[in-house]
């Protein structure tokens, strides 16, 4: 079943593989055809009795023949490694191209499901595994298989008496072989999982590389590196001990039956059961079954592990994506942008709800704060809009209509995000703005930036909108990055507009800037505050309250000091702040 699933991404490539295995087939008759034909040369010179110069003549033109064979054998071998390197890169290339088509498609749910560090090892190191193995397969499964039979062939009709070896030695590798791969497989598997640890090591290292040295943890963090490069390294020689094993084994075998071969060979030619020349040729044709034994081996060790690896990157494709378009999706014309919960209900795991019974209607054009404790659900909540998670029970309705009736570029379309976590991208700071409209002019984005608070800060940077930003912006203080990322979500003009904690980075005088833009610039966006700070969604149309993922109370700010004891105290405890 795995295998079929893989296969596909081998589609009109066929004509690469059967060159491939063209090539191969071409080099191993040419190689097995010079053995014999040497020997022929040395029984000519052997029983020659007549003209010298004939002779010579002969084997002049015999050896030309040998050469041209050779060069024949080489560019059948070339042509096997060209063609079956493309085959390989293009397989993986559309492997690693579904895998991210895929990922790109997951919700947060099911991107919750893996790690990034394992999603990374799987479209990385687990998809270069199966190249590899492809262009193995390609140049070894009609080689290895076709020399070996066309060897013992020969082999025996030279001599069957000393060739019958090979069939007590084959059940003897073949069974050596066997309990390697039972046993190999699942190394190879947890080789692949330590992996994952050491790339989610290394990830969260370089990522918060400056909460470790502001806390000066690097001993600490080199400490952790070494202990999964350690377990790495042992999970390694312990799968690469299978490998390195049956080398010896199969050398082994390999040298005792030359030995075998030469000896028995030289007791029969002394006897004149067989010529002296047929000893080296049989030993070449018995040194050819082995060798090609060895190399099925091997690519039979090779196969362990790439199933190992096929299986991680199948479970990836097999993901069932559980956010996807309904049958008949709906667009919306002319949206307005009102948002309205009906007894919302959501949990992360089955049985867990953070968010119970939720209903409250955020009419189109409003602003909307919602202020809570830490961990109360805040952001769980506005993540349900986009359809980055789905409602558990109840409804959610964008414009009167189920946000999973709608086309999902449609509804996120109409919705720009700013997340508590600023995300940038390498490249200059305008083609960052511009995710928000690709199609933006230069006047538009300004005017994005000046909305933001973010133009004059910009202008003080080197090369001003073309300055280049370092990976996630981290040549920018936490504050520029939020007022670019609301720049960003501004120049989408999006009829939702949703701030989870985006402003909290930056300065009150700034926020109270920023929120006057939201007044005044943003009157037909309905727009969804998170914040900590009650001077962030005082002027708000209205404020929800959570606590413990419900909804405390809904009112204006001077009806919540009235009404809430929960908003009460937070605002006591802003306001003493504030006074000491």
């Amino acid at each position: 079943m795995m295998l079929k699933k893989l296969t596909k991404y081998l589609k009109g490539l066929g004509w690469l593989c059967l060159a491939s295995a063209l090539g191969m087939i071409v080099e191993a008759i040419c190689e097995l055809a010079l053995p014999s034909i040497a020997n022929k040369v040395y029984e000519m010179v052997r029983t020659a009795n007549g003209d010298e110069t004939q002779l010579k003549f002969t084997i002049a033109k015999i050896g030309i023949v040998m050469l041209f064979m050779a060069i024949i054998g080489l560019l059948g071998g070339l042509t096997t490694m060209k063609t079956s390197s493309v085959a390989s890169q293009k397989f993986s290339y559309r492997i690693r191209k579904a895998m991210y088509e895929k990922i790109a498609s997951f919700s947060f749910k099911n991107i919750d499901t893996f790690s990034t560090s394992s999603l990374t090892t799987r479209m990385t190191n687990d998809v270069t595994m199966l190249q590899n193995t492809l262009m193995m397969v390609l140049r070894i499964l009609v080689r290895a298989p076709a020399l070996l039979i066309v060897s013992a062939v020969f082999a025996f009709s030279i001599n069957p008496k000393l060739s019958a070896i090979l069939l007590v030695l084959l059940p003897i590798m073949v069974a050596i072989v066997l309990v390697i791969l039972k046993f190999g497989f699942p190394m190879f598997q947890k080789l692949q999982k330590k992996i994952d640890n050491i790339n989610r090591v290394v990830q969260e290292n370089l990522i918060g590389i400056r909460v470790v040295k502001a806390y000066v943890r690097e001993d600490r963090e080199k400490d952790k590196f070494h202990s999964a490069s350690d377990e790495l390294a042992n999970q390694g020689i312990k799968a690469s001990g299978l490998i390195v094993t049956i080398m010896p084994i199969m050398m082994l075998l390999m040298n005792f039956v030359i030995i075998y071969i030469y000896y028995k060979g030289s007791t029969d030619a002394s006897k004149g059961l067989m010529d002296v020349g047929e000893i080296s040729v049989l030993a070449n044709y018995i040194i050819q079954v082995l060798m090609n034994i060895m190399m099925v081996s091997m690519l039979f060790l090779q196969l362990t592990r790439a199933k190992a690896c096929a299986d991680r990157v199948v479970e990836v494709l097999d993901t069932e994506v559980d956010i996807v378009n309904p049958e008949n999706p709906y667009i919306p014309q002319s949206p307005m942008g009102e948002i309205e919960f009906k007894n919302v209900s959501f949990g992360y795991n089955e049985g867990m709800d953070i968010l119970t019974d939720i209903s409250f209607k955020a009419e189109a054009g409003s602003i909307v704060g919602i202020i809570g404790s830490t961990g109360c659900g805040k952001s769980s909540l506005v993540n349900l809009i986009p359809r980055l998670y789905d409602v558990t029970d109840g409804e959610l309705l964008v414009d009167g209509v189920n946000v999973k009736d709608y086309d999902l570029e449609a509804l996120r379309d109409i919705i720009g995000v700013v997340l508590q976590k600023n995300v940038l991208f390498t490249g200059a700071i305008k083609e960052n703005i511009k995710w928000g409209n690709p199609d933006a002019t230069d006047e538009e984005i300004v005017n994005a930036c000046k909305a933001a608070q973010a133009h004059e800060f910009i202008m003080s940077q080197p090369d001003g909108y073309d300055t280049v930003l370092a990976q996630g912006g981290l040549n920018l203080s936490g504050g520029q990055k939020q007022r670019l990322c609301i720049a960003r979500a501004i120049l989408k003009e999006p009829k939702i507009l949703i701030l989870d904690d985006s402003t909290s980075a930056v300065d009150t005088a700034t926020e109270a800037r920023i929120r006057e833009c939201f007044y005044n610039e943003l009157k037909n966006t309905t727009v969804l505050i998170i914040a900590q700070r009650i001077s962030s969604v005082a002027n708000a149309d209205k404020i929800i309250v959570l606590d413990d993922g419900k909804i405390d109370s809904i009112g204006t700010h001077d009806e919540l000091l009235k009404s809430s004891e929960i908003y009460q105290e937070i605002n006591a405890t802003q306001q003493k702040g504030v006074m000491e």
